[in-house]
């Protein structure tokens, strides 16, 4: 039989036709090609079955994911939650060289779909005096199911190299308002006494009552709605994004997380003082202008600029930068 040999590649002639390593042929000299089996083949089967298992999820907690999508939509505070998927569909797409199809691994993926049932069940059957609270069971529940799908078909291994687009889904789950309140007394504290530290920086003559500052020409108060808990959560969410990107060791991800947190509070600090001190010292409208209404970005824009020497200081003995999601 004839052989030759190409690029490292041997090809023989069986009298019907030219067969190479990826063929074979059996007893009656008829080439079977293996492609049939080809991993492209077992990979995009292993993902059209987890295409059908979120859809069967999304149509089975149809209710409660249009009541999600409602809440975002109207609640300035849950805005960003409307990003989540399409920010984890990316990731995971990123990282789809790292998953390995056709190993389906059920028993770990109970770990997930038991609390999911509990959760869901939980929801269900109790009636809570504030529907936020049902809204966040109901979440988490539903994530807990997308984890517990992904794990099953494509296994623990898979799971664990996507580990990092899986745990992003937490930020789809909605604060419910116990919660959520204390986050936003929280800033509110921070907030009020970065800026009293700009004020006594800055000798502006200030007397604070709580979150209440008495200046001369004005009394200004740091409401609920100046805690900036919009552009706190999203510098929170890019903050996390780029520690995982840009560092490899864990320390660096917590420090400029933890960082990315401690920012939110300084510049809504910053935010308000310097609103408070030009509608005191150059006119009042700066409290009602649009630099109070739309500034936020603004100061996010400075939030993010107080981050950058910290992001160089820990990128020195990092490698290149790679755009890959991994644990």
């Amino acid at each position: 039989m004839p052989e030759f040999s190409r690029l490292g590649v041997s090809i023989s002639y069986n009298g019907k036709g030219f067969a190479d390593d990826d063929t074979f042929a059996d007893d009656s000299g008829d080439i079977i090609s293996s492609v049939v089996n080809s991993p492209n083949t077992s990979g995009y089967r292993s993902w059209g079955l987890y295409a059908a298992w979120l859809a069967v999820c999304c149509a089975t907690f149809s209710r409660p994911l249009v009541t999600l999508f409602h809440y975002a939509r109207d609640n300035d505070n849950a805005s960003h939650l409307l990003l989540i998927p399409f920010i984890v569909a990316w990731l995971i797409y990123e990282g789809r060289h790292k998953v390995v199809s056709g190993n389906f691994d059920l028993l770990p993926c109970l770990w997930f779909a038991l609390p999911a049932v509990f959760l869901s069940l939980l929801a269900l059957g109790n009636t809570f005096s504030d529907n936020t609270v049902s809204l966040a069971i109901y979440a988490l529940a539903l994530v807990l199911f997308f984890i517990a799908g992904f794990v099953a078909i494509f296994g623990r291994a898979s799971a664990r190299e996507m580990a990092f687009p899986l745990g992003f889904l937490v930020f789809l789950i909605p604060l419910p308002s116990p919660l959520l309140e204390r986050a936003i007394y929280a800033l509110q504290v921070g907030s009020a006494a970065v800026a009293e530290i700009i004020f006594d920086a800055t000798g502006v003559p200030v007397l604070r009552q709580g979150f209440v500052f008495h200046l001369p020409k004005m009394s200004i108060e740091v409401a609920k709605e100046c805690s900036g808990i919009r552009s706190s959560m999203a510098l929170l969410i890019l903050a996390v994004l780029v520690s995982q990107f840009a560092f490899s060791k864990f320390w660096k991800k917590t420090l400029f997380v933890s960082a990315g947190l401690l920012v939110m509070i300084v510049k809504n600090g910053v935010r308000i003082a310097t609103l408070t001190i030009l509608a005191n010292y150059v006119d009042p409208d700066f409290l009602y202008g649009r630099l109070h209404r739309q500034g936020g970005v603004v100061f996010f824009l400075i939030g993010l600029a107080l981050l950058v020497p910290l992001y160089w200081k820990l990128r020195k003995d990092e490698g290149p930068l790679v755009m890959v999601p991994g644990k």
